[in-house]
């Protein structure tokens, strides 16, 4: 399906002004001024602002993982390739992945936190995101042989989400690297 030019911007200026400001925080009016468009431009391509956050949490899970699942596959060896996940948050947290975007956490983790019931569609396509995220891990996982290759995926995940919200609490921009030192551990185990 072609999406117009103008629906896509709004996407793109929403996307922005949600990761920096929250969800709730930001207004239609103030998206509708950053795209340049007219009120009646946002509701003709998005009923709701629901409909528009659900937009922009689809578009950051293609480009968040295409991202990472990218710099990861680079690596020849499935263990390079998940200890790769790790330069690559570091990369983010340091702000020289998105460029056009400063560190301000997971807009996933934002998404499950700001729409907290379980029910609420945002915080679903937030938890689908990580899930999908936990398949693409398992997958290289698996390739390295380990017995208990699910166990580890989850144990890996765990590490990289406690890494996000390290560096973005704290503003620990090393979060990444410890948790690099822990993925060895569990990898020299395996």
């Amino acid at each position: 399906m072609r999406r117009s030019k103008k629906r896509e911007h709004l996407v793109d200026v929403a996307l922005g002004l949600f990761y920096a400001q929250g969800f709730h925080a930001t207004g239609v009016e103030q998206i509708v001024s950053e795209a340049g468009v007219a009120r009646m431009t946002l509701y003709k391509h998005f009923p709701s602002k629901d409909d528009l956050i659900i937009a922009v949490l689809e578009r950051r899970d293609e480009q968040f993982r295409e991202w990472l699942l990218n710099y990861m596959t680079k690596e020849e060896k499935p263990k390079d390739q998940i200890l790769a996940m790790f330069d690559a948050l570091e990369l983010w947290f340091n702000d020289k992945a998105f460029p056009e975007h400063r560190f301000c956490g997971c807009l996933f983790i934002n998404a499950a936190a700001e729409f907290s019931d379980l029910k609420q569609l945002a915080h679903q396509v937030a938890a689908r995101h990580k899930g999908v995220l936990t398949q693409e891990i398992l997958k290289i996982v698996e390739k390295t042989g380990f017995s208990h290759s699910e166990e580890l995926a989850a144990e890996l995940m765990l590490l990289k989400e406690g890494a996000i919200v390290t560096a973005q609490v704290s503003g620990d921009k090393q979060a990444a690297a410890r948790a690099k030192k822990i993925a060895l551990h569990l990898l020299a185990e395996g």
